[in-house]
């Protein structure tokens, strides 16, 4: 499959999704075609600047009516609110777990008084950026996520996220979920070694790590960082179940994005 196939192919999950949504009388390009095209920038892994450069030079004929770079980024900020149409419903059991991004080398903290993070460990090393937090369902698809800065402690900022779902899943968690006082009666604790389901964070993590390029960003306002974010899980949802859920002969259910590497 070339590349101008995928970015065809790709449209079309999405206008299904979308596609019933109005054109502004003064836009030039419709919502599904402005979420593609925010989709793409997220699986490229790149900056804005070698996005617009890949994409004008090579795509341009796919998207005749572009606009300019900066109005481009804008509009993928005006259509945030179309992420959670990508969003996988609640199951009966999830995960939720947290994953530091870094935005900032740590050795330039507090250089610029506009500083976009803050710093806090991720992975046992320290990092100056954001933490998402997002919850899993049992298959692997992102159902809710939420972000703030590195700082924060996963049960006091993101507790929300596991009171949320107390009447739909039973979530697993790791120890950082711990709160004192804040016992949910939907949420597991797994120690070391206890529930293997976990696992299936590291395989997400782990192809958004490799493919878009997910543990460093280097966004200068925290909306457009955001909006990445969002865009880049909404992107796992619809490539992960791209061919569909084809369990192999023991049961095991596959998790893959590598193919669609750009």
């Amino acid at each position: 499959m070339t590349t101008v196939d995928f970015i065809m192919e790709l449209f079309c999950p999405v206008d299904d999704q979308i596609g019933h949504l109005p054109k502004h009388s003064q836009a030039n390009l419709y919502p599904s075609e402005v979420v593609t095209l925010a989709l793409l920038y997220a699986l490229t892994g790149k900056g804005q600047r070698a996005f617009w450069r890949w994409l004008t030079r090579d795509y341009r004929p796919l998207f005749p009516k572009l606009p300019d770079r900066t109005r481009l980024f804008r509009l993928f900020n005006s259509h945030r609110h179309l992420i959670g149409e990508f969003m996988a419903a609640p199951s009966l059991i999830g995960v939720i777990d947290s994953y530091g991004i870094e935005l900032l080398d740590p050795r330039r903290e507090g250089r610029s008084d506009k500083q976009n993070g803050k710093k806090g460990k991720s992975n046992t090393r320290w990092i100056v950026g954001g933490k998402l937090c997002f919850v899993l369902d049992h298959l692997g698809r992102i159902v809710d996520w939420e972000c703030d800065t590195a700082n924060v402690h996963d049960g006091s900022a993101f507790q929300h996220l596991v009171d949320k779902f107390k009447n739909d899943m039973v979530i697993f968690s790791g120890i950082g979920f711990e709160k004192k006082g804040w016992h949910p009666t939907n949420l597991r604790m797994c120690r070391r070694g206890e529930w293997n389901v976990r696992m299936v964070v590291e395989t997400v993590l782990s192809m958004l790590t490799y493919i878009c390029q997910f543990k460093h960003m280097a966004h200068k306002a925290w909306i457009y960082f955001e909006t990445r974010v969002g865009f880049t899980l909404s992107l796992f949802n619809i490539l992960v179940q791209w061919h569909g859920f084809t369990p192999d002969e023991t049961g095991f259910l596959p998790l893959s994005i590598a193919e669609f590497s750009l």
